[in-house]
């Protein structure tokens, strides 16, 4: 096991955690002044926990980096939409209010961790008005049901990407990635297509967050984007 402050990593986490570690930090420049950040790419030694440093370090500084040079949003105001869990498998369910750790929401578990429940994935959010368009274009979908905890509405989901701080109820995160869409995701789906939920697509891909302040959050609280 290891440990980043309050952040456990298994064996497997670390070395997905390192594996991603270059790729993950090239979102953040994306559409950006990447320049203000390039000094803080992570280094590679071979030697796992080291590394595992680095790309945390590197992760760490590169929100408030992009954030001093003004390359990140201003402040907005959205709400929670839904909060939703499951003991693992989709769809998850909705839920009033739920306690938020490190590692997550409390009674959210993931059936798979190939892909899935790293410090850094400790959220996975969505928006509404994402969803409501892909209603509208005929796929069978709710909140909860592809896989994000938080479903939020009234944000640019276009400003919701790696670097960005949420404030959601008492909880604090910072979005790391965007979560890939999964075979799993395939019944709620028009024919099947959940590729096109994919960030290439546009603004449409849910994220990833790790949370930096644990708190309790409630359905209908407000978010607050960059706070």
């Amino acid at each position: 096991m290891f440990s980043i402050g309050p952040y456990m990593f298994t064996k497997s986490d670390a070395q997905r955690t390192v594996k991603d570690g270059g790729e993950i930090f090239d979102l953040y420049g994306q559409g950006r002044k990447a320049s203000v950040i390039e000094h803080l790419r992570p280094t590679f030694t071979g030697e796992l926990e080291a590394d595992l440093q680095s790309v945390w370090n590197a992760w760490t500084a590169a929100g408030p980096a992009l954030r001093a040079a003004g390359e990140l949003p201003t402040r907005r105001l959205g709400r929670v939409a839904q909060i939703s869990v499951s003991p693992g498998g989709l769809p998850k369910r909705p839920i009033d209010m739920v306690d938020v750790g490190w590692r997550g929401l409390e009674g959210d578990r993931q059936a798979t961790r190939v892909h899935h429940g790293r410090p850094w994935q400790a959220l996975c959010i969505w928006s509404s008005e994402v969803i409501a368009r892909f209603r509208a274009d005929g796929h069978p979908l709710e909140p909860g049901f592809a896989g994000e905890n938080v479903t939020i509405a009234g944000l640019d989901w276009g400003d919701v990407r790696p670097g960005v701080r949420l404030q959601i109820g008492e909880v604090l995160c910072e979005v790391t990635a965007f979560s890939l869409p999964c075979f799993q995701n395939r019944p709620f789906f028009l024919n099947g297509d959940f590729g096109v939920m994919h960030h290439e697509r546009g603004p449409v891909s849910r994220v990833y967050a790790t949370v930096l302040q644990p708190g309790i959050m409630r359905a209908e609280d407000t978010v607050i984007l960059e706070p």
